[in-house]
């Protein structure tokens, strides 16, 4: 078979970023305003590109070297991102977003990472056959844990549903009222399910990673609660401060496994 076309030469195509330009650890937010977000709990900030959705800067967080890259809304953009940055060294994301509760005893404020992910979105399945599973890696849930205890945010863990639409595929009332068969049921049925929140980028996120062997996991704030009709934008810098540190404690657990000689952390490994 020959060659495909690759548009990235010196710099990616889509991202516009080349290798040196971004840390190994990399937060992915969809909207580019959140960079900045983000980056007020960073030490330094050094913007890198910013070209259609995709904004990237480069930074210091507490001594640990650190990126963010925005993606824009759902998975197909997300896919770029992920692909563009790992062909230039990153091997570790956090997609940092907001989301939609759907378990009663979540507030708005409060934060959900990710430990899988509903693949309902379409991107994913360009990739791997439909029932590989959306599996975030137990380092960054850790990591992520261990941050938001740090932080003492309210959070909750469990499985993300990743839709393609912000309406019709999340079991909203489209344009006219328009409702997408089974819409009605979705969000009962994923409540069952003890699915914990509804968001349009995770699953492909984990996916693609676990794909490729790299890292990857997911943390959102919850804007919305579905079971209460309860909706406020609340609880972004907690998102943004939390996948922060959790990088920075990933950067710790790798230093641990390499003084111990492991590949992979554990709890016998204190992260003190």
């Amino acid at each position: 078979m020959e060659d495909s076309e690759d548009p990235n030469a010196d710099v990616q195509y889509h991202i516009e970023v080349g290798e040196n330009d971004v840390a190994n650890a990399v937060l992915l937010p969809g909207n580019p305003e959140r960079v900045e977000k983000i980056t007020q709990f960073w030490d330094s900030a050094d913007e890198k590109a910013f070209h259609r959705e995709y904004r990237t800067v480069t930074g210091d967080y507490d001594g640990t070297s650190i990126s963010v890259t925005s993606t824009g809304i759902g998975s197909p953009s997300a896919a770029i991102a992920v692909e563009e940055l790992a062909r230039i060294g990153a091997d570790t994301f956090i997609r940092v977003g907001s989301c939609g509760a759907i378990q009663p005893e979540m507030d708005v404020g409060d934060l959900v990472i990710t430990t899988g992910g509903v693949r309902q979105e379409g991107t994913s399945d360009e990739y791997v056959r439909e029932d590989y599973p959306a599996v975030a890696d137990y380092e960054v849930v850790a990591a992520l844990v261990a941050a938001a205890e740090r932080l003492d945010y309210d959070y909750h863990t469990g499985i993300t549903m990743s839709a393609d639409s912000f309406y019709a595929g999340q079991g909203r009332p489209g344009f006219e009222g328009f409702l997408a068969e089974g819409g009605d049921e979705l969000v009962s049925h994923l409540k069952a399910a003890n699915v914990k929140n509804i968001e349009m980028e995770a699953s492909a996120i984990l996916t693609i990673a676990n794909v490729y062997g790299l890292r990857a996991g997911a943390v959102c704030s919850v804007y919305a609660n579905r079971e209460t009709g309860e909706f406020r934008t609340e609880g972004e810098h907690r998102a943004a401060e939390t996948a922060s540190l959790a990088v920075k404690l990933l950067a710790r657990m790798d230093e641990m496994k390499a003084e111990a000689g492991v590949d992979r952390w554990h709890p016998g490994l204190s992260l003190d």
